[in-house]
């Protein structure tokens, strides 16, 4: 793997032995803290370019194109850029040193997909406060418990001079999502052919940690609130999902409920995490690969490898319209490339490999962390043999109201099945509202009950 620069003796380092960081010293000196918003940007990616492609970064997106209205699908602000190239099945082994395996296997099992290749834009943006809370807790955030909590961390990014992958993975579950939301989620699980019948689901979110004046001292344990309802098809509607996502699964692991409107009772899940399959998946994607990766991280080993150049999805605003039907977007084996954008980025990559003793369906996965907004962008995945077996990625855009960067359609596809399932498809439905009000009271296995009768 070519390693870009100022990550290689990083990388070392981390091959050495630190594969985890459990004790009071994760926090960074003020010294260091001090390169964000100087030669690292306020979130801890590298503020210069590479000299070619990847031009530096000047803030991101700060504003809304003209007309815009937060309710409104947003407007692609790169829509007059045109694809410079495009990396095909005949021709992908010449980009392979920036391509992931799961891409390259992508290439090599079918003859339509295709990555159009647009200009870099570093758009990825978030609020001045998160940037603030950021540099705090650069020198204070510290991991707990093996890599399974955190503490002295408040609103921002907690590690943003990562030096262990426990660090670049907690960075992602804690980027800034805005403090509520409610979204459509919508699920198709095409057939060889393409056929599909769209799963509608709606998902509500409350983050406590990212709410001014909290800390993770002060919110017992818990990070999120979600509860996800199925809307359809009619054999599933009414199914209800509860979850408690907490700040450590060593002290306070995950609690969720389901409502099942046949029986029309609550009972708690304990399933609901791990490799356990996701609601109405057939099987393509598990609870812990939703949002790339979510939950407790006791079972895999986290080694991070360093920073690396790929050509990974970045400002899918094409993939993101409300001009396009989801039948625009499915097609057989993957989504409808033309609607597809790719990008010259930097990403961590962070190796999990499972434990001694441990159960997971994967025995590695390998993730690609954009070092702009912490967010994932791909997946591999292998099997218990060590062979790969899949690979998902994020279309993202920047959610500029907010601003958050963030997955508008994630896509999970099994290289052995040739199936595949895209998710948060909402270009039928209202975009992600980040202006949704809710609170802690709404998010009880009581209220579960209220939302799922019909």
């Amino acid at each position: 793997m070519k390693l870009s620069m100022n990550t290689s003796a990083l990388a070392l380092m981390v091959g050495t032995g630190l594969l985890l960081a459990n004790t009071a010293n994760a926090a960074v000196s003020a010294d260091k803290a001090n390169q964000l918003g100087g030669s690292l940007t306020p979130l801890g990616g590298e503020m210069a370019g590479n000299g070619g492609d990847i031009p530096a970064w000047t803030g991101g997106i700060t504003r809304a194109p003209a007309g815009y209205r937060a309710g409104m699908f947003h407007p692609d602000p790169f829509a007059d850029d045109k694809v410079k190239f495009a990396i095909t099945p005949a021709n992908y082994k010449q980009y392979a040193d920036m391509l992931t395996p799961g891409q390259q296997a992508m290439f090599g099992k079918y003859k339509t997909f295709k990555m159009n290749v647009y200009p870099t834009r570093r758009s990825a943006s978030a609020p001045k406060r998160t940037y603030d809370f950021t540099k705090r807790n650069a020198t204070q955030c510290q991991l707990v418990d093996n890599g399974e909590g955190i503490k002295n961390c408040a609103e921002g990014i907690p590690f943003p001079i990562p030096q262990n992958g426990y660090e670049v993975i907690w960075n992602h579950k804690l980027k800034f999502k805005g403090v509520s939301f409610s979204r459509f989620a919508n699920q198709a699980a095409p057939s060889a052919s393409g056929a599909f019948t769209l799963t509608r689901l709606r998902e509500d979110g409350l983050g406590l940690y990212y709410k001014p004046g909290n800390t993770t001292e002060n919110i017992n344990d818990i990070l999120l609130y979600f509860k996800q309802e199925v809307l359809g098809p009619a054999r599933l509607a009414g199914q209800v999902l509860l979850v408690h996502e907490s700040l450590n699964s060593v002290k306070s692991p995950r609690k969720a409920w389901v409502y099942n409107p046949g029986q029309r009772r609550v009972r708690l899940a304990p399933n609901v995490a791990y490799d356990n399959p996701g609601t109405a998946t057939d099987g393509l994607r598990t609870n812990d690969m939703t949002d790339m990766f979510n939950g407790a991280m006791d079972r895999f080993n986290w080694k991070l490898v360093g920073k690396q150049e790929m050509y990974v999805p970045y400002n899918s605003y094409k993939a993101h319209s409300g001009n396009i039907k989801v039948k625009d977007l499915i097609r057989p084996n993957h989504l409808n490339p033309e609607l597809m954008r790719y990008e010259l980025h930097r990403v961590w990559v962070v190796d999990a490999t499972l434990k001694p003793g441990k159960r997971h369906i994967n025995s590695r996965r390998t993730f690609y962390v954009d070092e702009d907004s912490w967010q994932i962008l791909m997946v591999d995945h292998y099997d218990g043999q060590g062979k790969l077996w899949r690979f998902s990625e994020a279309a993202s855009i920047n959610y500029y109201e907010v601003p958050v960067f963030w997955a508008t359609i994630e896509t999970h596809h099994d290289l052995k099945s040739g199936r595949y399932i895209a998710g948060l498809l909402d270009n039928e439905e209202k975009p992600f509202n980040f202006g949704f009000q809710s609170a802690p009271s709404d998010y009880t296995p009581q209220n579960l009950r209220n939302t799922g009768v019909r």
